[in-house]
């Protein structure tokens, strides 16, 4: 059997007669075209369809070509424009913002997105489209953000200088005391990375919790690493994560690293953070009721008995960790 009916034939060519197979067309970008809008100024309600950066926006020739940018020069038949097979045009830039640069040229206005960085990436696309309001109000939004601070951390130079910032601030306080130097031992080989964990540590909280706690650096105090927690002018906890180990007849520092620790006594002292004044007629209606259920008032303690205030002022919370111990974890002498 012939294979000459498996070839393609052109209208009206004899069958009698096989012809060589055509030449594949060799391979090509895909088919786009270039246009001009001249004069189209005036067709303000037509809907332009944009493809930026593969997300695609619909606006409209009056808003594109409000200001005097590139996008106007786009549009006006001054600049020439590629459109894809199906009439989209075609714009070879980031699409992420794109959106935000219509809204500006709709209502000369814009809110700018959060973030330094989403700015820095916006101030780009407007200097590219030479939108120069745009322009200006990313660089006073950055300019802004430069001069005010993330968050202030004092350092305690005094003891004075401390308890006046202690007593005078309504926020909660976490301190943390750090100073390698106060050691007359040699370290162990894993206490510098601990003391820095430590100190990183303190700059993420201080972060997370800027306005809501007020955080202080001590590196005059007599601890080599240790967290206080404060919380209305009183000393709530305090965490000390230096340690004593001996090894081979002599002893060494030890720094430890109680994350866990040290999270939930920053989160305990939120509970003073809007803690408002006792109210005194409050005060005397919970103390009758806690009478009433056959507990001993305040009053009841008796003369010699201590104030509540000094009371309340013993109650700190301290964590330590282990003070002396081998490598085996045995008591000296044993």
């Amino acid at each position: 059997m012939s294979g000459d009916g498996c070839v393609p034939r052109r209208h009206g060519q004899s069958q009698s007669r096989p012809t060589s197979p055509a030449p594949l067309p060799p391979l090509a970008c895909p088919k786009t075209r270039t246009c001009s809008y001249r004069g189209a100024v005036g067709l303000g309600n037509k809907y332009i369809r944009l493809n930026v950066g593969g997300i695609l926006f619909y606006s409209t020739l009056q808003v594109l070509t409000r200001e005097n940018s590139m996008l106007k020069a786009m549009f006006s038949g001054k600049k020439e424009v590629f459109t894809d097979k199906e009439g989209w045009i075609l714009i070879d830039r980031s699409g992420k913002h794109f959106g935000i640069i219509l809204c500006y040229l709709r209502d000369g206005s814009v809110i700018l997105p959060k973030g330094r960085q989403a700015v820095q990436e916006l101030l780009a696309e407007a200097n590219f489209y030479l939108i120069q309001g745009l322009v200006e109000l990313c660089q006073n939004t950055l300019q802004g953000n430069k001069e005010q601070a993330l968050c202030v951390i004092p350092v305690i130079t005094s003891i004075k200088e401390e308890e006046r910032l202690i007593q005078s601030s309504t926020k909660p306080i976490v301190k943390l005391v750090y100073n390698r130097s106060n050691n007359k031992y040699s370290y162990t080989s894993n206490s510098d990375d601990n003391l820095l964990k430590n100190i990183e540590l303190f700059d993420r909280l201080s972060l997370n919790f800027n306005g809501r706690v007020l955080f202080m650096k001590d590196v005059i105090g007599d601890e080599i690493c240790c967290w206080s927690f404060y919380g209305q002018s009183r000393k709530l906890a305090e965490v000390c994560c230096t340690s004593i180990v001996y090894a081979t007849e002599k002893k060494q520092t030890k720094v430890e690293f109680p994350e866990a620790r040290i999270y939930e006594e920053t989160l305990n002292t939120l509970l003073y953070e809007t803690m408002p004044l006792p109210d005194n007629s409050l005060l005397e209606a919970t103390r009758r009721s806690y009478n009433a259920c056959g507990s001993l008032s305040e009053e009841e303690d008796g003369p010699g008995g201590p104030e509540p205030r000094d009371r309340d002022r013993d109650r700190v919370r301290r964590t330590h960790v282990k003070r002396y111990s081998t490598y085996d974890d045995r008591p000296l002498g044993h």
